[in-house]
């Protein structure tokens, strides 16, 4: 993964993992789901060279935001959207915190969350790739949860969210509101260690104007990690 005597850098292990996940989950014939972030957008890059030198064929893609739609487009891969297809057969994507023993995550760092959970939710099988540093004891270590919200309103919606027992801070652009592919605000909600994240997840979605957050439970059913010295497989508890 690196030069001899050289750590592999995270750039590497990423690629690493993107590596292990098309050698090990696609086949020729698939719907995939394309996933977002840095990770996903090296995923993407390799299974379009790897396709264009003919090894798969008919692969057909759902991307999980614009970003990575116009990615997969101009490296050569079929993207059609979410309805076009009656099920995904695989998803691939990347996650900013992973608790190993459950492989519940948190997403949304880079505001593709909402998407991304539609897109797992028609797959019959996600994958998450990622380096070690995402592994966490806990949820909510070292990441704040997104929760996209609509406009109207978010003040309200931000005092509900602290009453949960979080600091909401407002996700900005360019000293503007940061907008989702579907025109809605995000809320980075930093909150103590999870204890129980379903709960939570529950809990923040029955806030009225939430549209969707980043607590990813029972979605993953694979989470490749690349190491120092290895790639490898969790295995759930």
């Amino acid at each position: 993964m690196s030069q001899a005597g050289q750590p592999p850098s995270q750039q590497q292990l990423k690629l690493a993992a993107a590596i292990y996940a098309i050698e090990t989950f696609v086949q020729s014939g698939m719907h995939i789901g394309l996933g977002s972030g840095s990770t996903s957008e090296l995923f993407v890059e390799e299974l379009a060279r790897r396709t264009n030198a003919g090894q798969y064929f008919n692969l057909v893609t759902v991307a999980t935001s614009q970003k990575v739609a116009a990615l997969a487009q101009t490296f050569g891969l079929s993207v059609v959207e979410l309805d076009d297809v009656p099920r995904l057969d695989l998803v691939v994507d990347g996650a900013d915190e992973i608790e190993p023993r459950s492989f519940a995550l948190i997403k949304g760092r880079g505001g593709a969350l909402l998407r991304e959970k539609l897109v797992a939710s028609a797959a019959l099988l996600e994958v998450i790739i990622a380096d070690e540093s995402k592994l966490v004891t806990r949820l909510g270590e070292k990441m704040p949860i997104p929760v996209e919200v609509v406009s109207f309103g978010w003040h309200h919606i931000a005092s509900r969210l602290r009453a949960l027992g979080c600091d909401p801070i407002l996700r900005l652009r360019n000293d503007k509101p940061y907008l989702t592919d579907s025109s809605n605000y995000i809320l980075d909600c930093r909150f103590a260690p999870i204890t129980d994240p379903a709960g939570l997840s529950v809990a923040i979605k029955n806030i009225v104007g939430v549209v969707e957050h980043g607590l990813f439970i029972g979605l993953a059913g694979r989470v490749v990690i690349a190491a120092q010295d290895q790639v490898y497989e969790l295995k759930t508890s």
